[in-house]
This record gives structure tokens, sequence and C-alpha cells, in this order.
């Protein structure tokens, strides 16, 4: 913790002072990680296509996408590596909730580096069986809501908080620990879901963690928390740091993901974010928040169970192809524009999410 290390020095100068401020930190974690981003993946991208680890076409799925076979895939190690290293760097491994989030991080990443190494070694893009990459996550997702629902640090371990409203709280009890699985397991499989264009589940990612900062941050902060009717949960506000790690993380490899892209993130960087995502939305009590601000995220799960539903009931498919994002191109959008379009629509439900903090 090198921050720990330049603020006791605050004594002998007083500047070294600033590195008590969280903002501070979390502007440096941003850097940093976008900085270490920026000098790892050309290095990580040559060492992956000298070892042959490139992305598998599937043989069902969109044929423009074939001319992608052989780009370098699990970049996400990158993003979970520049994480690691930022945290390290500027936020406080002390924190309870720091090291629920880099478990979770950590874990899923790892659930998807298996689910990758499969994919690559045995030029299948199926991977993983269904039933262990799930029964992984859940087992995941139950160890950290056990977790956080018996943290005696937490004043409001099994309460649901509405948005749009001051007083609507709702005590799950013990009903907390299977809603927290669902909300983890699904971030993590819904940002696995968008990621099949170049550029577009990594750049939501990003949109989603700024927005996600400021609410965190706001329920660090008493006064703030106070001010704008949110639940002040102590010790929360450090995870902003962390947000700010993943956010220049994200922005850091969107460079190189960008369509076309260099690399792909893999299984190890979208099933890791996403379930990242999920955790941060129960340790900060913003699970509907996080359906609003993940709102792409939420559409790309729906339209693959909405067509697989159709299918297995009438026969018939609702979209061309899912998650929706294929939809749109075998109807013949160029991949910047949906990108793009994605992202917009991302921006205003970030923008949303962000209202509903004046509007309780």
């Amino acid at each position: 913790m090198l921050y720990k290390l330049l603020y006791g020095l605050h004594d002998i100068y007083s500047p070294f002072n600033v590195f008590r401020y969280i903002t501070f930190r979390t502007a440096l974690s941003v850097l940093t990680a976008a900085l270490i981003t920026f000098v790892l993946a050309p290095m990580v991208i040559r060492k992956l296509k000298s070892l042959s680890i490139v992305q598998q076409i599937r043989g069902n799925g969109p044929q423009r996408h074939k001319i992608k076979e052989g780009t370098p895939t699990m970049g996400g190690l990158i993003i979970i590596l520049s994480i690691i290293i930022s945290i390290a760097m500027w936020g406080d491994l002390n924190n309870i909730y720091m090291r629920v989030m880099l478990l979770s991080l950590v874990g899923f990443g790892a659930i998807g580096l298996v689910d990758d190494y499969l994919k690559v070694s045995k030029k299948d893009p199926k991977g993983l069986r269904a039933c262990v990459k799930f029964g992984a996550q859940i087992l995941l997702a139950l160890a950290i809501g056990l977790f956080l629902y018996l943290n005696p640090k937490d004043p409001y371990t099994d309460i649901l908080s509405v948005p749009f409203f001051k007083k609507w709280l709702f005590d799950l009890g013990w009903f907390y620990i299977p809603f927290s699985i669902i909300v983890i397991v699904g971030s993590s499989n819904a940002v696995n879901l968008t990621d099949g264009i170049d550029g577009l589940a990594i750049g939501l990612v990003a949109i989603a963690t700024l927005a996600n900062g400021v609410l965190v941050y706001i329920s660090g902060h008493k006064g703030l928390a106070e001010y704008l009717q949110v639940l002040y949960l102590p010790e929360i506000g450090e995870l902003t740091v962390f947000c700010g790690a993943m956010f220049g993380a994200a922005l850091g490899f969107l460079w190189y993901n960008a369509y076309p892209a260099d690399v792909f993130m893999g299984d190890v960087g979208s099933l890791g974010l996403g379930g990242v995502l999920g955790t941060l939305a129960v340790i900060t009590k913003q699970e509907i928040v996080l359906a609003v601000v993940g709102g792409i995220f939420v559409m790309e799960t729906v339209s693959v169970v909405l067509q697989v539903a159709s299918f297995k009931l009438t026969g018939k498919r609702l979209f061309k192809m899912a998650p929706i994002h294929h939809h749109f191109e075998l109807k013949g959008w160029p991949e910047p524009r949906i990108i793009v379009r994605f992202w917009i629509v991302g921006i205003m439900l970030a923008l949303l999410s962000l209202a509903t903090l004046k509007l309780r």
C-alpha cells in the first residue's frame, strides 16, 4: 500500500497529507491502471500470439466474424492485473469490502480463465460445460453473499433499497443470500453475453463503473449520504478507489479492444468484470440501480432468454440471432454503429441512475 507509506510522510512534508483523500487516490488509481494496461498490452498480445492463444469463432455465429478468428484472446488478464496493481498501490487492503471485491474479481476471473483455456486447448468454442461453469459461479457468489450477510460491520445487512423513493427499504431476511447470488451470477453472465463484438462490453463496463463509482463515494460520505437521502455505509467509500482502478483498466484495454480489435478479453475478463459489478451492487445496496445503469447488459440477457423460450414453445425465433447485438448485425448494421449506439444508450442509462439521487 504505497499510499500509506507516502501519507506517513505528511508530518515531515505537509503536501503528503493529500494521500488521505479518497478522491485523490481514486484519480491516481485511474491513471495508474490505464498506464499499466498501455504498457502491458503490447507485450501480452505478442505473447498470446506466440502461444497460439487465439479466438475460436462459433460456426453458428455471424459469418462476418470468421475474419476475427486468430485474434488473441484472454486479454482480460491484462485488466485484472492492472486493477490489482493499482489497488495495491493506492487502495486500503485492510478494508474488508476491498478484499471482497478482489476475491470476486480473481474468483470469477479464474472461472473464466479455465473456460478460455479449454476453448483454446481443445479448439472448441464451447469451453466449460454449462453445469460446471454455473456451479462454480454460484458457489463463489454464495460465499460472498454469506460473508456479507454475516458481516457485523454492515448496519443494513439484508436490506433492499428501492431508488426514486426515500423510505422504501425492504428487509429480505435470509432471502438476501439467494438474492445476492442471483445478482452476482446474473451480472457476471450478462457481461459475458454482451462481449460479442469489438469494444462493446468493455465500453459499457467503463460507463457502468464510472456511474457506480459516484454512487459508492456518496454512500461512503456521511454528509452527502444524508443530504441525498441514500444509505450511509461506513467504510464503503474506499471502494471508490477500486472503481477508479477498474475504470482506468477498462479505458486502457478499450484502446486495444476497439474495432477492429487487437485482442479480446475472453471469459476471464467478462466473467471477472461482470462478477465485480454484481458484487459492488450487493455491497452498496444498489442492486436495482445496477439493472438501470447496466440496462444494455439486461437487454442482452433478456433477448437470449426470450429467444430460447420462443423457439422451445413455438418453434419460431423472435430475433435473427441472440444476443440482440447479433440481431442488428444480421440486419446489416455495421459493427461500429452497433457499438456506438449501444454506448450512447449506456451513457443515458448511467445518467438516469445518477438522477435517482435527486428524486429520492
